[in-house]
């Protein structure tokens, strides 16, 4: 009789409850479904801790902005320009030059009514896609698996670049599936306790066990074991050209390049990145979570114009709130309400400024006052970009932008 020990199960268990529903999933990706012309992919970077938005598209040419940052406001000559008003962040040089081209799409004053500042809560409410007065279990991603995977007849599948599964990526049927590394994630499959529960390793008859857990285990293991095994061949399949950083986002953005060439049908891939939560001396932590995030989203970008992919992704970026207007008295900045969004890829209809910057004259309590609701992105994404059913998943059916 096999004793389960509370801390392997636990780790085997998330292993097996991220890939909860996944057979049939496989079981169709398996049968030579090769990556068609024009399948299009989504990648949502996560800015976790609330990324000051204003220090990131910086309105240079307003004295408001420079009154209420006396030490923190960026200078117009040390900003990247954009236009005669606005400017980004001097870290973002990758980004400027996307800008240039045609290839990147900014979005102001994106949030959300009655705005929450728990760094939790709101980005319960990012990833669920609920209004604010409402709790949600699942996630705007998981819901669009939910949708799209109905007895697999169009087989999508949704990965997170991380160690644990976002609430993003949380449906009632289904559920995408996290690792970092592709080869840990097999090793984790093929753990000797997977094999001894499925009756690998025991006359080919599953082991006894009087915990109740184990049904569920018995279950999804094995879809587990597949779908680990698959990914580590579709991972191997290719190797990228460009140099990737050797950050942490750098590693996570080279294997999402990896797996966007080859040939897993991944639809959507969920990244989380940096530590933006600067109430002290924010210009040296900002600078370098941003300059980060340039380097990673630059490479990636580069691997998929040298494999003409590039037209076929699209880059998001959020983050659960931006910061007040005003500094604080530490040299940083205090959460925040509306905030700004990326949108880079080489197939967007509409570039550059997509909407006028902040408006720091109309504050609401010294924050900035959202004029995009953030699931109007997400419906847009889901409906112009997926071609899922916007407003089923989403619970409502909100207006489109014409990014894409």
């Amino acid at each position: 009789m096999l004793i389960l020990n509370r801390r392997r199960f636990l780790q085997v268990g998330s292993l097996a409850s991220a890939s909860m529903m996944m057979p049939k999933f496989l079981k169709a990706l398996e049968k030579d479904n090769l990556v068609p012309p024009g399948n299009k992919v989504l990648v949502v970077v996560q800015l976790s801790g609330g990324n000051d938005g204003l220090n990131t598209v910086i309105p240079y040419r307003n004295d408001i902005y420079y009154r209420s940052r006396p030490t923190l406001g960026i200078q117009r000559e040390q900003a990247l320009s954009l236009t005669d008003e606005i400017g980004i962040h001097p870290a973002l040089h990758g980004l400027k030059g996307l800008y240039d081209e045609g290839a990147l799409a900014i979005l102001n004053n994106v949030g959300y009514p009655n705005p929450d500042r728990s760094h939790f809560r709101s980005m319960d409410i990012w990833q669920s896609a609920s209004a604010s007065s409402e709790n949600w279990t699942d996630g705007w991603i998981g819901r669009f698996l939910d949708a799209q995977c109905q007895g697999c007849d169009k087989p999508v599948q949704a990965l997170e670049i991380d160690d644990t599964l976002s609430l993003a990526m949380k449906g009632d049927l289904q559920k995408g599936l996290a690792f970092k590394d592709p080869d840990k994630l097999q090793a984790a499959a093929n753990d000797r306790m997977f094999k001894e529960l499925l009756g690998k390793e025991n006359g080919g008859h599953p082991v006894e066990d009087d915990h109740a857990p184990v049904d569920y285990l018995y279950k999804t293991m094995g879809a587990t074991m597949s779908s680990a095994g698959y990914i580590k061949n579709q991972f191997k399949a290719y190797k990228t050209k460009e140099l990737f950083p050797a950050t942490d986002l750098g590693k996570n953005m080279q294997t999402i390049a990896r797996l966007i060439m080859s040939d897993i049908s991944t639809k959507v891939y969920y990244v989380s990145h940096g530590a933006f939560d600067t109430h002290v001396n924010q210009l040296a932590s900002q600078q370098t979570q941003l300059k980060r995030l340039d380097e990673a989203i630059t490479a990636l970008t580069r691997e998929l114009k040298n494999n003409n992919r590039f037209q076929d992704v699209v880059i998001v970026t959020f983050s659960e709130f931006g910061r007040r207007v005003a500094q604080n008295a530490s040299g940083g900045t205090d959460h925040g309400t509306a905030n700004n969004m990326f949108l880079i890829g080489g197939g967007l209809k509409k570039q550059g400024l997509l909407n006028d910057g902040p408006d720091l004259v109309n504050l609401n309590e010294g924050d900035l006052q959202h004029t995009v609701d953030f699931k109007r992105v997400y419906a847009t994404l889901l409906k112009n970009w997926l071609g899922a059913d916007d407003a089923a998943i989403l619970k409502k059916q909100y207006e489109h932008l014409s990014f894409v």
